[in-house]
């Protein structure tokens, strides 16, 4: 065996469902051959027993031998032994099989969602994230579990067929023609099953996207009255999702069932067949046991064979899902021959907006719309590009006079290597998530002193929060941060921005949940805290534009006007009026 999770689960095969799969079964080969091994000696041995019977039945009655009666009873006993050890063992690799898989889909999944950064919010539901990361590597890790399963029962099978062939025409003609019947038989059942499982799948991606929305904004219901009328549109959805689950229920008690009576109706003619041929006299009541004991065990080979129809068809819906996830591709590339950024303490020019950023000051822009504000801090981090693009470098004057762009010391952002814009510019907005895991590993993943931890949490006013946490910085942080409020996780949010001492940061209403005593500390502590260095507030607040050493009044997508904050409430009524409607006045 080997260790889960892999060090390297690989480059998958995504062009397909069936090719992941395959793929998956390539990187697992090994175990996947010991799985099947097993089960087939387990197996083997597990279809001994009717012809030991028999032998033991004809020793005792027909040839009334006790030494050979004795002699088949230790070897049915023996047999029985073995079957205890062996299946033991092919159940560990059976499960192992399902983990590895199983593990290896979500590491290759994390690692493309890390890779596609904001694109999979845009391109993908969160819902069916969700599900791939849950149910469809459940799904994917079960089909691997069932192929020692299925490589046991068709040489299982094929064993007995030969056996009963051998023994009687008649009786091994009837297994080996009514086998592949029963196979064929549950065909059409297959198609009709795999569309109600996408269906139910489709159901459950749409209503945990519904639930995590109806969560994120459910302060926000409650305040205008529109909790009731989302929960009756989630109740709706629920119950279309529970008929889909209860129609997919019917068609899965349907392949049991078939699993049941075909197999039995199988049984039952081997079983007619096999009392006529003893009571001709073709063969021993021994033989005639053992071709019933035959019969009846191929109930357990034909119905792994049956179950694994339906494993397959669960698993290629969840290899469907997956190949969509893993077939996306970032909307943000890197630039075929990258260029090396400018040197260290440039500013920012959106020739979109006309909004310069000057290198080392604090730069507030309060745009009239939040998606403006959110779309300008995407461009000037590259999370989204822009025609012209935006410049990186020895920027300079108005923004109504940005850089040339053939300045020897400005680079367009989408001229330089990804990994380098984003180690030089961080964005850092109210959607950005703390994970599960002590407070500490959390701000600051990478390590840093106490002093400098000290430091980031007083500028973002989030002391107390670290106080009031049961084991300080060394305690626990649920999912999400869902022990904290909404203002509470924009402090953390904003200490672990800060501890990531970007060259240029960016931050988008990094306080627009908490109250004003706390953000007029913040606006004072920020400022003093990144004095010297470029950084950009996205924002309507008067008590942080107060403390900017610039602010950019952005309407209808263009810079306005510039200024600091109380040159431009004395010339700019549309400023004026902005910012007094964020303050609430």
């Amino acid at each position: 065996m080997y260790a889960i999770p892999a060090p390297d689960p690989g480059t998958p095969d995504h062009r397909s469902p069936w090719r992941y799969v395959v793929w998956t079964a390539r990187r697992q080969w090994r175990t996947l051959v010991l799985a099947s091994l097993l089960s087939i000696l387990f197996m083997g041995v597990q279809a001994l027993p009717p012809a030991l019977i028999g032998r033991a039945l004809d020793a005792g009655l027909s040839e009334r031998d006790p030494r050979a009666l004795l002699f088949w009873v230790a070897i049915l006993l023996a047999a029985g032994v073995a079957q205890a050890v062996l299946a033991a063992l092919a159940h560990r690799a059976d499960v192992y099989n399902w983990f590895h898989a199983g593990y290896r889909t979500m590491q290759i999944v994390a690692r493309r969602a890390g890779r596609l950064g904001i694109t999979l919010r845009r391109r993908v539901s969160s819902g069916e994230v969700v599900a791939v990361g849950s149910s469809d590597m459940e799904e994917l890790g079960e089909l691997t579990e069932y192929t020692g399963m299925l490589v046991g029962s068709l040489v299982t099978v094929a064993g007995i067929s030969a056996y009963l062939l051998a023994s009687s025409g008649t009786l091994g003609l009837l297994v080996v023609v009514g086998v592949p019947a029963i196979v064929v038989a549950m065909g059409p059942l297959i198609a009709p099953f795999h569309r109600r499982t996408t269906t139910h799948r489709e159901r459950l991606a749409d209503l945990a996207d519904q639930a995590g929305d109806i969560v994120a904004g459910l302060r926000v219901l409650r305040g205008i009255g529109g909790e009731r009328m989302f929960a009756r549109r989630y109740r709706a959805a629920s119950q279309e999702t529970r008929w889909a689950g209860v129609r997919v229920g019917r068609f899965d008690a349907l392949l049991r069932s078939a699993e049941i009576l075909l197999p039995g109706l199988l049984v039952a003619a081997v079983v007619w067949f096999g009392a006529r041929a003893a009571l001709a006299g073709e063969i021993t009541p021994g033989q005639l046991v053992t071709f019933y004991g035959y019969a009846a065990y191929l109930v357990v080979p034909l119905q792994a064979l049956t179950a694994v129809l339906g494993t397959a068809v669960a698993g290629h819906v969840a290899a469907t899902r997956i190949v969509r996830v893993l077939a996306l591709r970032r909307d943000i590339v890197d630039p075929a021959v990258p260029v090396p950024g400018p040197a260290p303490g440039g500013g920012l020019s959106d020739p979109v907006s006309g909004v310069v950023v000057r290198p080392g000051v604090l730069t507030a822009v309060a745009c009239a719309r939040p998606a403006e504000g959110l779309a300008l801090a995407e461009r000037l981090g590259r999370l989204r590009d822009s025609d012209p693009p935006v410049l990186f470098g020895a920027v300079s004057g108005a923004s109504t006079d940005p850089a040339p762009p053939d300045a020897a010391d400005v680079v367009a952002l989408r001229d330089m290597a990804l990994a380098e814009v984003r180690r030089r510019i961080l964005v850092s907005d109210n959607d950005a998530w703390l994970f599960p895991g002590p407070l500490r590993a959390e701000l600051a993943p990478d390590g840093t002193s106490e002093e400098r931890l000290a430091a980031a949490l007083h500028a973002a006013s989030a002391t107390d929060i670290v106080a009031a946490l049961p084991g300080g910085l060394d305690g626990l942080v649920a999912d999400r941060g869902r022990e904290f409020s909404g203002g509470q996780q924009q402090r953390l949010r904003l200490a672990r921005a800060l501890l990531m001492e970007p060259e240029v940061l960016v931050l988008v209403e990094p306080t627009s949940a908490v109250d004003a005593h706390t953000e007029a500390a913040i606006g004072e502590r920020l400022a003093k805290y990144r004095s010297g260095r470029t950084t950009v507030l996205v924002t309507t607040s008067p008590l942080l534009l107060d403390r900017a050493d610039r602010v950019c009044h952005v309407a209808d997508g263009r810079s306005a006007a510039e200024g600091t904050h109380r040159e431009l409430l004395d010339r700019d009524p549309g400023y004026a009026r902005l910012v007094r409607r964020g303050a609430g006045t």
